[in-house]
């Protein structure tokens, strides 16, 4: 039987198995899909034509046939961001698998903005749009890293202009896609790329204008979040003052257009030349002000009585040296006059006590040979030898041996 299990003794006609494939393609029904249109041509008054996907590297092929055609939107066209009826359709006799359109229309202006707001807000909530979390561009970045389309009036725009303001900075240029699927994947590469360069001092991403749905990459999740990550400070200079991805929310600056972003980022020569000469004219024009005032100053002070003339201080207290010179002869007078007789006092007193004015009134001081004084007769047993010192002189002497009896008060 036809229906029965395939083997090699008993295997299914080609038209049976393109039957059954058929078969069970149609039970997937019709399904509503959103894409690209990667691929849009016109053939034998049918269209043909590619749906990519936004995201990941997907195509199907389509075929809208001229029967449906007048229910599809005339300004359909080749990068266009569409929502599609699709119904699969095997072709038996062919053996190709074919996705009919029934129905396509441009993706609404509204949903997209709608899911914008969404992400928008979701982001928001992570504090990736925070003012606290942006970084502050170097005043003159000697190296800036470009990403732009290569060729693009953007890239040329940032260059000339950068150039006329600074001659001497230096551009690291990566090239991206800047429109299409490629878009998100390139440019968050050539981020990263110029965020790993040391010598890179700020990255400007740049774009110039376009319709609303060329710039969606810009606002694409991945690409958001990558320059949120990158530790380089970033500029967004995507499309024109009314455009406004969400890149232009999570860099650290946005600018309105391309050229404008080459002015926010590098100064001026001229402009900061003159400033540095206005700068200096104040300067020197404070520093003179300042002189002649302190220079009057002087003048009036000099001009004053006191330091006219310096022989008015000598006069003034001449009369008081003098008394002072005065008032310390007497002092020292006197202090002299009473330590001189401090010292006669004390000499009198000394003298009084020396054992010399005791000598003069004629008595002796006996002392033995190893210069003690004799207090006793029994001091000088008979015999001893002794000296005597009188008021002048030294007289050497021997005991007799007298005792103290014998010179005894008669009475």
């Amino acid at each position: 039987m036809p229906d029965s299990p395939a083997t090699a003794e008993n295997p299914w006609p080609v038209g049976l198995l393109g039957v059954k494939i058929r078969d069970y393609i149609d039970r997937l029904g019709s399904v509503w899909v959103e894409g690209e249109l990667a691929q849009w041509g016109t053939s034998a008054g049918n269209i043909y034509g590619k749906l990519k996907d936004l995201h990941q590297d997907a195509t199907v092929s389509f075929t809208i046939w001229s029967s449906v055609k007048a229910r599809i939107p005339a300004d359909l066209k080749h990068g266009d961001r569409v929502v599609a009826l699709l119904k699969p359709n095997y072709w038996v006799k062919g053996g190709t698998l074919t996705m009919q359109v029934l129905q396509m229309k441009h993706v609404g202006l509204g949903d997209l903005l709608e899911r914008l707001e969404r992400l928008r807000t979701q982001l928001a909530s992570e504090g990736l749009f925070d003012v606290s979390r942006k970084k502050r561009l170097p005043f003159l970045p000697h190296c800036i890293g470009l990403v732009t389309g290569k060729d693009s009036d953007a890239e040329k725009d940032v260059l000339r202009n950068a150039q006329l303001r600074w001659p001497a900075v230096d551009f690291r240029i990566v090239h991206a896609a800047v429109q299409g699927d490629r878009t998100v994947p390139e440019v968050i590469s050539a981020i990263k790329r110029l965020d790993a360069d040391p010598a890179v001092d700020v990255i400007i991403v740049a774009r110039g204008g376009g319709d609303f749905q060329n710039l969606l990459g810009f606002s694409d999740e991945r690409l958001v979040r990558a320059a949120a990550a990158c530790s380089t400070p970033l500029v967004s200079a995507i499309g024109h003052e009314a455009d406004r991805p969400l890149l232009d929310d999570v860099a650290d600056l946005r600018a309105s257009t391309p050229t404008d972003a080459a002015k926010r980022v590098v100064p001026d020569v001229t402009e900061e030349l003159h400033r540095i000469h206005q700068a200096r004219a104040r300067l020197g024009s404070r520093l003179a002000t300042y002189l002649q005032h302190e220079t009057a100053r002087v003048s009036q002070m000099r001009s004053r009585p006191a330091l006219a003339s310096a022989a008015w201080i000598v006069d003034t207290r001449a009369e008081e040296l003098t008394r002072y010179v005065a008032r310390g002869t007497e002092l020292v007078e006197r202090i002299l006059e009473r330590s001189t007789r401090e010292i006669g006092d004390l000499r009198s007193h000394l003298r009084a006590l020396s054992p010399q004015r005791t000598l003069d009134r004629g008595y002796a001081i006996a002392q033995g040979v190893d210069g003690h004084v004799l207090r006793s007769a029994s001091d000088a047993p008979a015999g001893t030898p002794f000296t005597l010192t009188l008021a002048a002189g030294r007289i050497a002497a021997h005991s007799d041996g007298a005792t103290d009896e014998a010179f005894a008060d008669p009475r």
